[in-house]
């Protein structure tokens, strides 16, 4: 249809947009980051960026999507030829609106606002006026402090951006100074945002009334109910341990769940595994070492019915197992002992004690809701800042937090410590946090919505505050200075200070010896050189050197002054003496290595929360240069009922913490969750079988392979639970199953009925790692 100017907003395109539109793209839902219900929301653009093009209609990212069919999505009435060309004349004709004068206000705030700006400033401007420091005393970071400015008066000037301070700074080069970008981590503004920055000025620097989007009361209009039918998404259903024929193959339930699907494939279990077999299994699973040639005839001649349980239980009781099965743990959280990124590689000198944590952990069977708690928030968990005593639990919460600080980091270099090297930090730590207790890969959703699990875009984001009290990108702290706390138990701190005791005393012996030999060489400089002087002054003149400066009298003062530079021995003459200059030499070399024997107090590579995080915006296209929506702290909506609001709260009275981790962490032990205890059983079952019930440990979503024995995994998960989280508990469990006990040889029946053991009609041959291979060789 050709142009036509008679095409306008509230008559003709408002009505398309409503009948169409938005009803997904509202303030409220704004799929795609995108609200179509008003000119303010349309000229702000979705996750994409703009939508609407004056320049070529054609272009238009609303025009392609609603003429090539795409939206409303399928299911949905599409808009006719009229309608999609309408759309376009409207586009064609610039955009027309029947009351222009009132339109104007909400043009401007859809082109720019506060919430355009804010950000701006944060990536720009605050680290050196804003929160910690306000250089000036001016703070940027918000329009009202902008007006308020600091010693040299207001920083913007309303209406008049060519008047304004701040631009006038930023456009001399002045502001931000050159030396000091890599140090303060800051880049200079692009010439499109000082054009931003200019035009909000110029249009007053409108603010728009906006909330953080955080889960309310209401239903999420983003997650439906249909999409928390999928079953991961599920909490775990209470199951009852099926009654099955062939009784007497069943030695725990394991074995009613694994029998029934066998007997339903017309298959049973394969017979037990010899003795040596099974003690090697166990051997192996639990500690990753073969058993000794004694402990393989002591168990082959021991003719208790128990003795199998007995070994499990030695084992479980063995050092070697919380080396093991920690190992398991490390892996899943990045555990490496340098940072990466560089090609420096700086160590990591306190991670070894994180490591210990875990093996800890493991080896005192510490409920692994309790882990959770603390690795994730530990430095919440109680006042560390202001405890009376330090006890060890004290100092394993902070330790335990560690499991928050093993993504690769190189931003403890000033060239390397900008914006985007910190927010891959943070994405890194996002991701590994959710692919490992949630079993769900969130960090598609940091550029878009999930395209496969509905994750919307804003879920990433909710997740991303949570994080923002100890992982601020506009507040940051390096690694290896910034992030270590100096915190230790009253032993650890005694024990250091009685080794370095005696060191610092044979210090001192050495250094004594260092300078009696230097007065001993200026005595007899001083003897040497008054000789010269007039005999009637001799006598007085060494008196006036040899006193302290504060005990002479004038007439010492004006002696002494008068001939120091004679009579005193120069540091340079001092060093130019071979007496002297070998002791020196001696003396350092055995300081040098009493110093290196001198133990520290070892600090802790922790994460703890700082309050008053920096507002988080969405990055459309998970750039950081274009923030979108602003959002509040809160976990994946369809892993709650939708209408939960998230709630955050200091952890004590008085505390300068936003309590969101700690929070975050009890959400995710509460025994209805619908993913935590799945995924930690369905990881031991691996661990023991060789692959998980669901075989996709990290993905338990759409795109994840589905349980094999669902009912089983779902009763597990249940029994992880009431026996107080146990780890162990789910060892002896698994291991005394007669589905662990068979042996592994494959029958013509097993290849022919069940090739890939997927109803584990066998036990599963597991290669060794390179671990186990090292160790038994």
């Amino acid at each position: 249809a050709a142009p036509s100017a008679t095409v306008q907003y509230e008559t003709d395109v408002a009505p398309i947009f409503q009948k169409h539109c938005v009803a997904c793209h509202n303030p409220q839902s704004m799929r795609a980051e995108l609200d179509l219900s008003s000119p303010a929301g349309m000229f702000r653009g979705s996750e994409s960026g703009r939508v609407v093009d004056t320049d070529n209609a054609e272009e238009s990212l609303l025009y392609e999507m609603v003429h090539d069919k795409l939206m409303p999505p399928e299911g949905k009435p599409a808009l006719s030829p009229d309608e999609i060309a309408t759309i376009a004349n409207w586009i064609k004709t610039g955009m027309p609106f029947k009351s222009q004068v009132d339109i104007q206000k909400l043009m401007a705030a859809g082109e720019v606002n506060q919430h355009d700006i804010e950000p701006l400033m944060l990536l720009r401007c605050a680290i050196c006026h804003g929160l910690r420091k306000q250089e000036g005393d001016l703070d940027l970071r918000t329009r009202a402090s902008m007006l308020k400015g600091g010693k040299s008066g207001p920083a913007i000037t309303l209406e008049k951006p060519e008047e304004s301070l701040l631009l006038k700074k930023i456009r001399s080069g002045a502001m931000p100074p050159n030396k000091l970008l890599n140090q303060a981590g800051v880049k200079p503004m692009e010439e499109g945002e000082i054009k931003l920055l200019e035009r909000w000025i110029e249009l007053g620097a409108p603010e728009v009334e906006l909330h953080k989007d955080i889960a309310t009361g209401k239903q999420d209009p983003l997650v439906t109910d249909e999409d928390r039918q999928f079953w991961s998404f599920q909490p775990p259903v209470r199951i009852t341990v099926p009654t099955i024929k062939n009784v007497d193959q069943v030695i725990n339930p394991i074995d009613n769940f694994v029998l029934q699907q066998l007997q339903q494939q017309e298959m049973v279990f394969s017979p037990p595994a010899d003795r040596l077999t099974l003690m090697r299994r166990a051997y192996f699973d639990l500690t990753g070492l073969p058993p000794g040639a004694d402990d393989v005839e002591q168990f082959l001649s021991d003719p208790d019915p128990l003795a199998y349980k007995k070994i499990i239980e030695r084992l479980l009781a063995s050092p070697r197992y919380g080396e093991r099965w920690g190992r398991f743990w490390l892996d899943l959280a990045g555990y490496a002992d340098s940072e990466g990124k560089r090609n420096a590689d700086p160590l990591r000198p306190y991670a070894y004690r994180y490591r210990d944590y875990i093996i800890r952990a493991f080896n005192k069977d510490k409920p692994y809701d309790r882990m959770l708690l603390e690795q994730i928030a530990g430095d919440e968990l109680a006042d560390y800042e202001n405890a009376d005593v330090i006890t060890r639990e004290l100092e394993d919460n902070l330790i335990a937090t560690g499991f928050l600080r093993l993504a690769p980091d190189g931003t403890g270099s000033d060239v390397v410590n900008f914006v985007p090297e910190r927010i891959e930090v943070v994405a890194d730590e996002i991701d590994v946090f959710s692919s490992t207790v949630l079993g769900l890969s969130l960090k598609c959703a940091r550029c878009h919505s999930h395209k496969y699990d509905p994750i919307p875009q804003r879920d990433y984001y909710r997740l991303w505050d949570i994080f923002k009290g100890a992982y601020d990108v506009h507040d940051w702290l390096t690694p290896a200075s910034g992030r270590v706390l100096e915190v230790a138990i009253p032993q650890v701190r005694q024990q250091v200070a009685q080794h370095n005791e005696p060191l610092d005393h044979k210090i001192k012996i050495q250094n004594q010896q260092l300078e009696a030999l230097a007065s001993k060489l200026r005595q007899e400089y001083l003897t040497t050189q008054v000789k010269a002087l007039p005999k009637a002054i001799q006598g007085d003149a060494q008196v006036a050197v040899q006193t302290p400066k504060a005990d002479r009298t004038e007439v010492q003062k004006y002696l002494a002054e008068k001939f120091a530079n004679q009579l005193a021995l120069s540091e340079e003459q001092l060093q130019a003496n071979e007496l002297y200059k070998g002791l020196e030499q001696q003396v350092a070399t055995t300081v040098k290595g009493l110093n290196e024997a001198k133990r520290e107090v070892p600090s802790i590579r922790a994460l703890w929360d700082r309050g008053d995080p920096s507002p988080t915006y969405i990055y459309r296209r998970g750039d950081y240069e274009q923030p979108g929506r602003w959002v509040g702290p809160g976990v994946p909506s369809v892993l709650t009922d939708g209408k939960t609001p998230f709630h955050a709260t200091p952890p004590w009275p008085g505390a300068k913490k936003t309590g969101r981790r700690l929070a975050l962490a009890k959400w995710l032990v509460n025994p209805g969750h619908p993913l935590t205890a799945r995924v930690m059983v369905n990881r031991i079952w691996k661990h023991h079988f060789g692959e998980g019930i669901v075989r996709s440990l990290d993905n338990f979503g759409n795109l994840g392979t589905r349980p094999t024995h669902p009912l089983l995994l779902d009763w597990m998960a249940n029994e992880f639970i009431d026996r107080g989280w146990s780890i162990k508990q789910m060892h002896r469990l698994m291991m005394t199953s007669r589905t662990y006990r068979q042996c592994s040889q494959v029958t013509e029946r097993h290849a022919r009925k069940d090739p890939d053991n997927r109803w584990l009609s066998r036990m599963p041959l597991r290669r060794m790692d390179a671990e186990e291979v090292r160790d038994t060789l």
